[in-house]
C-alpha cells in the first residue's frame, strides 16, 4: 500500500501551510549560488500541488517571501522576483486545468510592479476556480500583518464606526490577510528549523506542527502525504479532554 492509499481522506486538514525553507543550503551543498535552489524549489512547489490537489486539500498556504528577506543581497531579491515572475506565467495554465484559485497574503504593494500586475492577472484569470486555493504569502510577515489590523481596527474606532467594547478575536479576524481563509490544521516547515519564523501567528494557534529536515528542493507530494499521516494520528483537543471528545 502506497503512503497515499494509508490516509484516510475523510480526516483530511483542509488547510495546510508550509515554510518552504532550504533552498539557499541545499544549493551550497550543491556548490551552486542560492538561486539555483530557488530554482529548483520551483519543482517542489509545483509537486506539492498537485499531490494537494489531488487528495483533495481545500486550502495550501506557501510561504514564498518574507519582509525580512527583502535585507537579503539585492541579487538574490531581484533574481527571485524575476523567478517569480517566470513561474506565475507559466503555471497560470496549469492552475486553470486544474480548476485551482490563486490568492495572495502580505503587503503586495512593495512588490516590483512587473511581478505585481503578473500577480493580480493570474488572481483574476483563476478566480473562478474551485477545486482548492492556492495561497501565495510574499512579501508577508504576520507582526506586519497584526500592525496592519490594528491600525485598521484603530481607525474604525476614532471614525466612530466601531467601539472598543466591541473588539473580540472575530473583529480582529475579519481585518488580517486571511478574513476569508479557514486558519491552517497543519502548518509544515522543511529543512530542520524548529520555528515558525514570523508565519501566521494569530491563525496556527491551534495548527499542529510538522518538522522535516529534508531542504526544501528536495520536498515531494509523497513527503506532503507522510506529513498528512502524521497529523491523522494526532488527537486535536482544542484545550478539552480526551474524554470529553469521546463523549
Amino acid at each position: 500500500m502506497s503512503i497515499k492509499e494509508k490516509i484516510n481522506l475523510s480526516k483530511l486538514p483542509s488547510h495546510i501551510a508550509i515554510i518552504m525553507d532550504g533552498n539557499g543550503r541545499w544549493a551550497k551543498q550543491q556548490g551552486e549560488e542560492r538561486i539555483f535552489g530557488h530554482e529548483n524549489g520551483v519543482k517542489a512547489v509545483r509537486d506539492t500541488v498537485e499531490g494537494a490537489a489531488e487528495i483533495g486539500v481545500k486550502y495550501l498556504t506557501l510561504y514564498a517571501f518574507s519582509t525580512e528577506n527583502w535585507n537579503r543581497p539585492q541579487e538574490e531579491v531581484a533574481a527571485l522576483m524575476k523567478l517569480l515572475v517566470h513561474t506565475i506565467n507559466i503555471e497560470t495554465e496549469t492552475l486553470n486545468k486544474n480548476n485551482i484559485r490563486l490568492q495572495a497574503i502580505g503587503d503586495l504593494e512593495s512588490l516590483p510592479k512587473d511581478c505585481y500586475d503578473e500577480l493580480q492577472e493570474a488572481i483574476s484569470n483563476t478566480k473562478n476556480n474551485s477545486s482548492m486555493t492556492l495561497v501565495l504569502a510574499l512579501s508577508y510577515s504576520s507582526r506586519w500583518e497584526i500592525i496592519n489590523a490594528v491600525r485598521q481596527i484603530a481607525r474604525g474606532v476614532e471614525d466612530k464606526k466601531l467601539s472598543a467594547a466591541e473588539i473580540n478575536e472575530s473583529t480582529i479576524q475579519n481585518y488580517l490577510c486571511t478574513y476569508n481563509i479557514p486558519d491552517p490544521e497543519l502548518m509544515i516547515r522543511t529543512s530542520g528549523e524548529h520555528r515558525i519564523s514570523n508565519f501566521l501567528l494569530w491563525q496556527l494557534a491551534y495548527s499542529e506542527l510538522y518538522f522535516t529536515d529534508k531542504f526544501w528542493p528536495d520536498f515531494r507530494k509523497e513527503d506532503l502525504f507522510e506529513a498528512i499521516l502524521d497529523y491523522q494520528t494526532r488527537e486535536r483537543r482544542f484545550g478539552k479532554t480526551s474524554e470529553q471528545l469521546i463523549s
